[in-house]
């Protein structure tokens, strides 16, 4: 029988046993924000460079919550609406911490969150070649994810719906795709609302998901988060099982034959 905890994945070399990638936005202060991690499991967070306090020392930091020792950091780029500003952005982040693996992501207008490919293809490359190791969030097209894999991307993150909505994968048979013509990890990132989308993620195949509103805004977050590592297990050991066939008709479970 194979365990799920011994199911682990790989990303730019490193070795990871939770598929759970979590952030850290909107919660209402770092120890909930902590305490949530440590339910979901997740040995990965995402943060923004753009809301990391460098100007007061003596306001609290996430570092004092969430130990950088125990727990990666991966950097992201929310906000950027330029492939200049997240290279810049991303270039920040190394300076004050040294970090290679990132999260990348350039959006194309504040209404809806979507990437903008062109911008988000081109910074990869810049950032590749640089000798960051970036994760990318992108849109859920199988020939965009394929351009940013011969980019330099370590990771595809297409998105299951828009940012913070909620709603859910909404098209499984091109995050299908993605995963079947990549030979990098593929996380699907963003619009996952509860624990059954994490693990509809699970059962087409990739090798992670990634969230914060769902868990950050859930009524309970540290239970959602619980509730979260639950549903990515359960999904991933489902995938590896093999679900049976779907067929146009009933199939009895007990033989018709010889009844009473």
């Amino acid at each position: 029988m194979t365990q799920s905890n011994d199911d682990s994945w790989t990303v730019a070399g490193r070795t990871f046993k939770s598929r759970l990638i979590v952030g850290t936005g909107k919660y209402k202060d770092f120890e909930q924000n902590a305490a949530a991690l440590e339910a979901s499991g997740a040995e990965i967070v995402t943060v923004a460079v753009r809301r990391v306090n460098v100007s007061d020392p003596k306001a609290p930091m996430l570092t004092d919550y969430i130990d950088p020792k125990k727990i990666t950091y991966l950097p992201n780029t929310a906000g950027c609406f330029t492939a200049e500003d997240a290279i810049r952005t991303l270039r920040l982040a190394r300076e004050a911490g040294g970090w290679d693996l990132v999260k990348l992501e350039v959006l194309g207008e504040a209404r809806t969150l979507y990437p903008n490919m062109v911008e988000t293809i081109r910074a990869c490359e810049v950032l590749a070649k640089e000798g960051f190791l970036p994760m990318v969030y992108c849109t859920d097209d199988p020939i965009a994810a394929k351009q940013l894999e011969d980019a330099g991307a370590v990771a595809v993150m297409p998105l299951g719906a828009p940012i913070g909505s909620g709603l859910g994968i909404q098209n499984r048979v091109t995050i299908r795709l993605i995963k079947e013509g990549a030979s990098v990890p593929v996380l699907v990132d963003a619009g996952v609302g509860t624990a059954s989308d994490a693990a509809v993620a699970m059962e087409l195949g990739c090798d992670g998901v990634l969230m914060n509103t769902a868990i950050a805004e859930a009524k309970d977050p540290i239970r959602m988060a619980r509730a979260m590592k639950l549903a990515v297990e359960a999904g991933r050991d489902a995938y590896l099982a093999g679900r049976m066939a779907t067929r146009k008709y009933a199939d009895p479970s007990s033989p018709l034959a010889g009844l009473i």
